[in-house]
């Protein structure tokens, strides 16, 4: 008989073993849903991230579109003040009208807009020119600026507008 007591008390009984599976289901359970969670607000950070770069691009996007309606009315009082009369240059409307162009240009400053540099003696970039005419007749091994014919423009560090030139050769 003390056998027999040896037996039982080495043998678990089935209540234990059941306990012991439930425990082992839990903690399994309880794993494979800390998993599922960890995994789900990777998922969510991801997306918030996502939403948050698309907001920005649809943001500069329109931004973009709104300032480049206004660069041709730039252009244009530019080219009026450009060819204004010598006679006319002294008049106090000619010089508000030439005032108003550094104002535009001071606000669209303020909303990261810089003017792409084009003046003559530049060297020739074609991610910031777009070559309109080019002086055949030059020698020299660098091509750079002779005329800037149209502004260009960066947005955000991205060219929305190049500027229109005239190259030569030096």
């Amino acid at each position: 008989m003390a056998d027999a007591k040896k037996t039982k008390k080495n043998v678990p009984s089935e209540d234990a073993q059941q306990k012991k599976a439930v425990e082992n289901f839990a903690d399994t359970r309880v794993a494979e849903l800390t998993l599922d969670l960890k995994r789900t607000r990777a998922d969510f950070e991801n997306y918030r991230k996502r939403v948050d770069a698309e907001k920005v691009a649809a943001r500069e996007s329109g931004q973009a579109s709104a300032i480049l309606k206004l660069l041709p009315v730039i252009d244009n009082i530019e080219r009026a003040v450009a060819y204004t009369p010598e006679d006319l240059k002294e008049n106090s409307w000619v010089q508000s009208v030439a005032g108003l162009v550094k104002h535009l240009e001071k606000s669209l400053g303020a909303l990261s807009l810089t003017r792409i540099e084009a003046t003559p003696g530049t060297t020739f970039d074609p991610e910031f020119h777009e070559a309109i005419q080019f002086d055949e007749t030059a020698t020299g091994d660098q091509e750079v600026i002779a005329e800037e014919l149209q502004a260009g423009y960066i947005l955000n560090d991205h060219v929305i507008r190049h500027a229109m030139v005239k190259v030569t050769k030096q």
